[in-house]
């Protein structure tokens, strides 16, 4: 096979597959296990379901569609990357079956359903924090305001230096490394940070590999950058966190800070949405039931943060309408 899928463990049980593995097939398909695998159940259910959209978000589907055709050995689960924006264009033409998305969808995008005449149901399933990194040998910029960020990042920034935002701190040119445009990592950091999706400055490199960022940040003492924070825990030994002030004081992404929402304005909530017209397939149904009440441990698993309980039962409500509706 040309994709090689995540499988079953050789005693029979089920691996438990970290963030760096999954990774690895970031903006590939991972094949499925029905046809690739002979371990595993035959639960009756049969079929294809299609995901794609984003990058950040896919370790998480990645891995609950790991377990989910473990137990369902003849239902044949793909799980690309391609990024939220690009994703969503592919969702409202009708091309797949859940879309990833680390924003929520826009109004041009939901103009772009409704033309094609695509139903979709929003899920929120993990949260993420946004870490600000740096080189673990700068040891001048511990702590940044949203308004210093803002002249960091923002279209037009005089900051080329980091003796321009702070006199004290040394006179050498930084370096910006963040997501692309097609991410909803930018579209979400550009927004909060400044004040509008797509303000950011012209000389940052983009990438849609939060894996290069991490790179550019690990080789450059006077660098910076933003990424999904499981991406730094990943990378801690080589990388280093700005502290972020949320208005009462000075916080770092961590689970405790993400999952109550205290790491702010860089806490969000992640989604999936769900093509509403599918639920008319059993292994469809079954696996977003399935997702939903596997997606709190799934995504302490993957380096996320577990959305809290009742916002899972309000999801599973929610979604359990729409089944009685469309199936």
């Amino acid at each position: 096979m040309g994709n090689e899928p995540i499988t079953g463990s050789a005693d029979g049980g089920q691996t438990t597959t970290g963030r760096r593995a999954l990774l690895g097939v970031a903006g590939t398909a991972l094949a499925g296990l029905a046809g690739c695998i002979t371990r595993g159940e035959d639960s009756g259910l049969e079929g294809e379901i299609r995901i794609d959209g984003s990058n950040t978000l896919l370790p998480n589907s990645a891995l609950v569609a790991e377990l989910f055709m473990w137990d369902n050995n003849q239902v044949r689960i793909s799980v690309s990357g391609s990024g939220t924006g690009a994703g969503f264009q592919q969702f409202c033409r009708d091309e797949t079956d859940l879309q990833n998305a680390s924003r929520a969808i826009s109004d041009d995008e939901e103009r772009q359903c409704t033309d094609n005449d695509v139903d979709w149901l929003e899920l929120e399933v993990v949260m993420d924090g946004l870490a600000v990194m740096k080189h673990p040998d700068n040891t001048w910029c511990d702590e940044l305001t949203v308004e210093e960020l803002r002249q960091l990042w923002e279209r037009g920034s005089d900051i080329e230096t980091w003796s321009d935002l702070d006199d004290d701190w040394p006179d050498e040119e930084i370096s910006f490394y963040g997501r692309d445009a097609a991410s909803g990592t930018y579209d979400y950091f550009t927004e909060q940070i400044n004040g509008a999706v797509g303000n950011i400055r012209n000389d940052y490199s983009g990438s849609p590999d939060t894996n290069n960022i991490i790179r550019g940040v690990r080789g450059n003492e006077h660098a910076i950058g933003f990424g999904g924070a499981g991406y730094f825990y990943e990378n801690e030994d080589d990388l280093d966190l700005i502290s972020i002030y949320n208005g009462e004081e000075y916080v770092v992404p961590t689970p405790d800070t993400i999952e109550s929402e205290a790491y702010q304005p860089l806490s969000r909530p992640m989604y999936l949405y769900v093509n509403l017209p599918a639920l008319e397939r059993p292994a469809f149904r079954e696996f977003a039931r399935f997702y939903l009440r596997n997606t709190q441990e799934t995504a302490r698993d993957v380096g996320f943060y577990a959305v809290p309980d009742e916002t899972i039962d309000e999801q599973q409500d929610k979604l359990e309408a729409a089944i009685e509706e469309h199936a």
